[in-house]
């Protein structure tokens, strides 16, 4: 099955770009539209699908997916012209597995054999996570994580900050959302992501997650547009020196989750502050595959690199580190 597929590039002469999978597996560049947000908005106000707004529309030539990726000029699949009007936040514990990392990191040798905190709140995703049609289930785990500043594209430099004690990778499938003239969260596809955080920080204490999460994130270029397979298998590793030195197979889906996506989606938007018109939001849904969890210690130079069916591009990274950069906060 082929799935529809619209990327965001920078052309040869520096300026926006919109393409799309075709049948036969190559990019399309679309003419009329420089960007998903644009595209978006268009779709919307018109009552239609991008897929259809877009079928007939004049296609330009195809696009040499591999040079634009070589050349570092893959945009992330969604931006905002204003980018702090771009929400970025996730839901974590949501993944069959995903409760045994966290619960190893939260817990210490000498405590009871009570359960986590973390052990709870997946524990309450399997009994209530996936409620029937028309119900609402148990809300999850949720996290800021910034807004359209903090999004790196694949191929750009996952900056680490200053203070930072970690720095992790996390696989995940992020679901990509406009916010209609009417106030109802709309649904533009699914794309890979890095939901980069810093394990050594939430390892301290469970209360710090919030600190840990507030990182870059990088996105894959892809927005694959129509539902998510149920079944999603894909790959995480890092390089180091060219080398591989830490892989390991991940997997995502509703299949392999304990909340169903429209539950996650439910309980992210209920808060009307989060249905501004106008407005994205980039959701990430978790993950269970951790190389921290496996006592792999990141360093700078490190590539992590994503990938999954039926993204065909993957999602690739080198870890940079910001210089120290002390704050002080002046009165006027």
């Amino acid at each position: 099955m082929t799935h529809s597929l619209f990327i965001q590039y920078l052309d040869s002469n520096q300026g926006r770009a919109l393409a799309l999978r075709n049948t036969s597996g190559r990019f399309i560049r679309l003419d009329g539209y420089r960007t998903l947000y644009e595209l978006a908005s268009a779709a919307a106000n018109a009552g239609r699908t991008l897929k259809d707004l877009v079928a007939n529309q004049a296609h330009g030539p195809e696009v040499d997916i591999e040079l634009v990726a070589r050349e570092q000029r893959l945009l992330p699949p969604i931006d905002h012209p204003e980018p702090a009007r771009l929400y970025v936040t996730g839901t974590g514990l949501t993944h069959l597995g995903s409760a045994a990392g966290r619960d190893s990191m939260h817990r210490k040798l000498e405590e009871s054999a009570e359960a986590t905190d973390s052990m709870k709140m997946f524990q309450m995703g399997m009994k209530g996570g996936k409620p029937a049609n028309g119900e609402i289930g148990v809300q999850p785990e949720w996290f800021y994580k910034g807004n359209g500043h903090c999004i790196v594209p694949s191929e750009g430099s996952l900056q680490s900050p200053w203070f930072a004690e970690d720095g992790g990778e996390e696989p995940e499938i992020a679901g990509i959302y406009l916010i209609s003239s009417d106030g109802t969260p709309l649904r533009l596809g699914f794309c890979l992501a890095n939901e980069f955080s810093d394990h050594v920080i939430e390892r301290g204490n469970y209360l710090w997650l919030a600190h840990s999460k507030l990182r870059p994130i990088a996105l894959g270029a892809e927005l694959l547009v129509g539902d998510l397979p149920g079944d999603v298998h894909g790959t995480s590793r890092i390089l180091r020196n060219g080398e591989v030195l830490w892989e390991k197979p991940f997997v995502s889906g509703e299949e392999n989750m304990s909340h169903s996506i429209a539950n996650l989606e439910h309980h992210h938007f209920k808060y009307d502050v989060f249905r501004k018109p106008g407005d994205l939001h980039v959701h990430v849904f978790g993950t269970a595959t951790l190389s921290f969890s496996d006592g792999i210690r990141t360093q700078e130079g490190d590539v992590f690199e994503i990938e999954a069916e039926p993204f065909s591009l993957p999602l690739r990274n080198r870890l940079t580190r910001a210089p120290e950069e002390r704050v002080t906060v002046r009165p006027i």
